[in-house]
């Protein structure tokens, strides 16, 4: 037996070779066992295989063990309310799990297409921008693209409180990369609005191994179509951060010594994406609805690892860096964002209307952006001024204080009903609210907030300093 880093060679029999994806368990000195998975057959003799657990302390000539099959996790009620790791292991401080409980191979192919139902229901999360220009689809999958330090990890914290509140549904959070701290800050929020006894937690931390990186996903969705297929329950599967199971996957290629392909990614980029988001479907009246947050490396949108996860989600919600520095949060671009579902046979007529006409005002105001810079916004004609006045109102009215952001900004979060979304956009392009000024529209809640924060300041500039009456 061989050691390099996380990839272990093992010598097996010919005759006793292990399959690709098989579970091996690598007994060290200590008493413990290390599980790795089989990667690659070298010779008729020698396997090469990724370890899910930390390499330190194995020696050479140590004894393998082939399970006989891939590597298993513990699925059912008897997970819900626990922190796992990728192999299934309790991470939290609670009791282990009872030993009948029931076990699924993390290797599993999707529902067959026939099988699949379509998702054209919608999920109202409460964001307006969201709800308004890339709505979210029951069954579906949305991802959430943004650089470093765009609120993506803050927009999927706070989808999952406003969905948790209304969702009856299982949770499964799959956290891949991510810090220690967040993953207790997560258990904290959890236990604090009283959701962990409908969750499961699944962790693959930044600090372990690639391999335990690279399967946490699987894991989690393993759990997730348990609940699916076998208990026909609806299942909210939240991944934070999916660009980190692609380079976990990349750092597992490197050390088989697989040669790089397009930007140093793995040569199996596209098919490991495609494993991992095609077992993510509807089946039947029971679905599986997938909100994943998307890492885009150097604000690049044409990464390989970016374009090859945004060919297979419903909704993309693309975060933007200017509009994070302007201040308009969450930072959605609503011109680069989409979604399949902003059709008018899906979403009504009026939805489609209002999202379309939103959209082409805000990109017609970008477009005069670099006049305006020269010129002033004094130069334009008095159509382009009027239509530059109410874009900024909507940039505006589509921001909104979080619930996750209490702590930090001092105001309460927002929820808004679709509804009340497309008919304040819909006053402010009619026009009805072109002598407000543009600050009672920034982190408000439905158009009502604004008409009070209007009136209020007002009433302030009408009242003197002496507070007598004018």
């Amino acid at each position: 037996m061989a050691v390099r880093g996380a990839i272990v060679e093992v010598a097996f029999p010919p005759q006793a070779l292990p399959t690709i994806n098989e579970a091996l368990l690598i007994e060290r000195d200590a008493g413990d066992k290390i599980l790795a998975e089989v990667q690659a057959h070298v010779d008729q003799t020698n396997i090469r295989a990724i370890a899910l657990r930390s390499t330190i302390g194995l020696r050479r000539g140590q004894k393998v063990i082939a399970t006989g099959g891939p590597v298993e996790t513990p699925v059912g009620e008897a997970v819900l309310g626990r922190l796992v790791d990728v192999t299934g292991s309790i991470a939290d401080d609670g009791p282990p799990l009872p030993a009948d409980a029931p076990r699924r191979s993390i290797h599993r192919p999707p529902p067959p297409l026939a099988q699949k139902s379509p998702g054209t229901e919608i999920f109202a999360t409460g964001v307006k921008a969201i709800d308004l220009l890339t709505p979210l689809a029951h069954g579906g999958k949305a991802a959430m693209f943004g650089g470093a330090g765009v609120g993506k990890t803050v927009l999927v914290m706070e989808l999952i409180n406003a969905m948790i509140a209304r969702y009856r549904g299982i949770s499964v959070f799959a956290g891949v990369g991510e810090r220690s701290r967040e993953g207790h800050e997560m258990l904290l929020d959890m236990r604090r609005y009283g959701v962990l006894d409908r969750s499961v937690l699944v962790y693959g931390q930044m600090n372990e191994p690639p391999g335990a990186r690279w399967r946490a996903p699987l894991t989690a969705l393993t759990i997730a179509e348990f609940f699916r297929d076998e208990r026909r329950q609806n299942v909210l599967l939240l991944m934070d951060n999916v660009f980190r199971f692609v380079q976990a996957g990349a750092e597992v290629s490197g050390l088989l010594g697989r040669m790089p392909s397009r930007v140093g990614y793995q040569p199996t980029l596209a098919s490991e994406v495609a494993d991992l988001q095609e077992r993510i479907a509807s089946v039947g009246d029971a679905a599986v609805t997938a909100i994943e947050a998307v890492y885009v490396p150097a604000d690049d949108f044409t990464d390989p690892a970016v374009t090859a996860i945004a060919s297979h989600v419903d909704s993309m919600v693309v975060l933007s860096r200017q509009m994070a520095a302007e201040g308009m949060y969450p930072a959605i671009d609503p011109i680069q964002s989409s979604s399949v579902l902003l059709d008018p046979l899906v979403v009504g007529e009026k939805h489609a209307q209002v999202a379309t006409e939103t959209r082409r005002v805000i990109e017609h105001y970008r477009e005069l952006q670099d006049v305006i810079a020269l010129l002033g916004v004094d130069e334009l004609s008095l159509e382009d001024r009027r239509l530059v006045g109410r874009a900024r109102r909507l940039q505006r009215f589509l921001t909104q204080p979080f619930v996750v952001t209490e702590n930090f900004t001092g105001m309460a979060g927002r929820s808004v009903a679709v509804a009340e979304t497309i008919a304040g956009c819909k006053n402010i392009l009619q026009g009805d609210c072109d002598d407000w000024p543009e600050n009672s529209f920034y982190m408000v809640g439905p158009i009502d907030e604004a008409r009070e924060k209007m009136l209020s300041a007002r009433r302030r500039a009408e009242t003197p300093a002496n507070g007598a009456p004018p």
